[in-house]
């Protein structure tokens, strides 16, 4: 069984405030294709305009990092299949996610989904702001204990209200990928499933929208 845990990307959908949304319309239109072809048979080509942090996404190292490696460097197996675990932190319960949110788990080699439930909040104003993260050390545990990949529902893995990023310069500099902007981790068992997030391979480019997913086995 495969479970979607991707927003919908649409035209106009602000997923960070204070970058544009993307715009998406018609390159080539149906009516303006019916001139090249037979009649009844139309296409349509269409045209995006967005920033690569849009919807929900991956970073990887060139993310942060000038030297790191971009989405055409990173091995597709750190992308998919990998070995799936939920951690729930309901943010009614707390923000800030810190080692002791953790530490009883066995991460090594997993890809760790972080489900606080902030994704209820997706596409309104509250979703921005005062939203559940990773403490620096939540950061350096994961990285410590050997995590392939981690995940979180809410608006940043790191905490916004800051100038600094401690999350992504840990997580990042180790080559943990993060999927940001995950939804609907409350359908996922806590083990038992695969998870994928693959990007295009796109060179120069350190983050980019996925078809996140799990596959429950």
């Amino acid at each position: 069984m495969l479970i979607d845990l991707s927003h919908i990307i649409e035209d106009g959908l602000v997923t960070y405030k204070g970058l544009p949304a993307p715009i998406i319309c018609d390159y080539l239109s149906r009516e303006n294709s019916k001139k090249f072809y037979e009649e009844g048979t139309t296409f349509q080509i269409g045209k995006i305009e967005m920033v690569s942090n849009t919807g929900t996404y991956v970073d990887c190292p060139f993310h942060r990092f000038e030297n790191g490696k971009d989405l055409s460097e990173v091995e597709l197996e750190k992308f998919a299949e990998i070995e799936g675990m939920v951690i729930r932190v309901p943010f009614t319960e707390r923000l800030a996610i810190t080692p002791g949110q953790l530490q009883d788990y066995d991460v090594a080699g997993k890809a760790v989904l972080i489900h606080t439930g902030w994704d209820v909040y997706w596409n309104t104003d509250k979703y921005y702001e005062h939203h559940p993260y990773l403490t620096e050390e939540a950061a350096g545990f994961l990285k410590e204990a050997g995590a392939k990949l981690v995940g979180i529902d809410s608006h940043n893995i790191d905490n916004t209200e800051g100038r600094t990023r401690p999350v992504h310069t840990t997580l990042l500099g180790a080559e943990i990928l993060i999927v940001e902007h995950l939804c609907n981790l409350g359908a996922l068992p806590k083990k038992g499933f695969k998870f994928s997030a693959v990007p295009p391979k796109f060179k120069g480019v350190g983050t980019f929208p996925v078809r996140a997913m799990a596959r429950v086995y």
